[in-house]
């Protein structure tokens, strides 16, 4: 069987699937003719091999001409009964075209393909009392019988491949378009948080850019009175300068729309109100604690702002997901990077629900604008855990950048 399918499989079309098929079915057919020949003794050799192999020959179209190739087939079985001459008919290509129309024909339509096939080979020996007449020919209701339960038999073999195969058709559409909405759906998600990721960066630019104008302005009408003043004032402004032009590289590196109203000239929350999220989270009921590793340095203002933004929003999902539960925020400040770590011992998210959400894909978004890494999932012991990491720029780095 195997060497059968690899046989078709090296077809490529469907004609020729079948041609192959009829020309393996000749050739097993004439093999068994010359067998029983040399056996038995079968009358009409010649005729019955040219008879068998037109009767095959049908089922190289039965796809392609499926109507004609049964009408051909009908003929086929009743020709020996019509007109008296002593030929077999083999049964092969009956079966083969029954089984064709149950599988490729709706219910009704193939129901006709069947009939059609069977009814004439089977009623008219019937009518003519054939049924008997040789050895050839059983008795008239074991002859009935026997080819009644071939086509039941075959017909219920292609109605069920038909099934099947629709069926199969039916789940890869289903997950075709599950897989289209997941994309759809996961794209729009990256989209929204990439366009509120870029209005908050336009948000620290502005400020920045802002804080630049009031010094360089106080810095102009102190330049003779106080010119110490005015030089302090001016590296500061050089270095929000920098800060400012490093924020907006990265700003142009995220996808915002045209159609994005113009952010508030205020600077986003940072780090400051990270303590203010664990007490609120206190407040709602779950408890929180706040671990503070490490001597906090300057950081940019956009770090401190993805730091919040991922402590929000572990923190809300521990409110939502964990249950009784208690919550520990760690902050990690090293001379390369920061770290934020939020654990809880509670049961995390169900099964079943969204696989990746939103808030989620915001965060690594957050985390990768900054070329960080971030890790979420069960922890061993039970509850969630969500760690991020970020790389800390030197300052000659950072002037390097510039």
């Amino acid at each position: 069987m195997r060497g059968i399918r690899e046989l078709f499989g090296r077809c490529g079309s469907p004609a020729a699937h079948d041609g192959a098929l009829a020309l393996l079915l000749i050739a097993a057919s004439v093999v068994l003719e010359l067998l029983a020949h040399h056996a038995f003794g079968v009358q009409n050799l010649p005729l019955q091999l040219v008879y068998d192999t037109v009767g095959l020959a049908v089922i190289a179209v039965r796809r392609q001409r499926l109507w004609i190739a049964v009408a051909l087939t009908s003929l086929h079985v009743v020709l020996p009964f019509a007109t008296g001459l002593k030929l077999v008919e083999g049964g092969i290509g009956i079966l083969v075209m029954t089984y064709t129309a149950a599988a490729y024909l709706p219910v009704r339509p193939a129901l006709g393909a069947a009939a059609l096939i069977w009814v004439p080979g089977m009623g008219l020996p019937a009518l003519l009392g054939r049924t008997g007449a040789s050895a050839l020919y059983p008795d008239a209701k074991l002859f009935l019988a026997f080819n009644a339960m071939s086509a039941l038999v075959c017909f219920t073999v292609g109605r069920t491949v038909a099934t099947r195969r629709a069926y199969i058709a039916a789940l890869e559409d289903r997950a075709r378009t599950a897989e289209t909405s997941q994309r759809a759906l996961t794209e729009k998600a990256v989209a929204e948080e990439r366009r509120r990721i870029a209005r908050e960066l336009h948000d620290v630019v502005a400020h920045h850019v802002s804080v630049m104008g009031v010094l360089a302005t106080g810095s102009r009408r102190m330049l003779k009175r106080d010119p110490a003043a005015a030089d302090e004032a001016l590296a500061t402004i050089e270095e929000t300068g920098r800060t400012a032009l490093r924020e907006m590289r990265r700003l142009l590196s995220v996808l915002r729309t045209e159609a994005e109203p113009a952010g508030e000239l205020a600077p986003q929350p940072g780090l400051a109100g990270i303590e203010g999220l664990v007490e609120q989270i206190r407040e709602a009921g779950l408890p929180a604690v706040l671990r503070v590793d490490g001597e906090p340095g300057p950081l940019e203002p956009g770090v401190s702002l993805t730091l919040y933004r991922i402590v929000q929003e572990a923190l809300t999902n521990a409110l939502k997901h964990a249950g009784a539960a208690t919550v520990e925020v760690r902050l990690g400040f090293g001379p390369a990077d920061v770290t934020v770590e939020i654990c809880d011992t509670g049961r995390g998210p169900q099964l079943g629900s969204a696989a990746v959400g939103h808030g989620l894909l915001g965060m690594r978004e957050r985390v990768m604008l900054y070329g960080g890494t971030l890790r979420t999932g069960p922890r061993p012991g039970g509850g969630y855990r969500v760690h991020a990491r970020i790389p800390i720029e030197a300052p000659a780095e950072r002037q390097l950048a510039s």
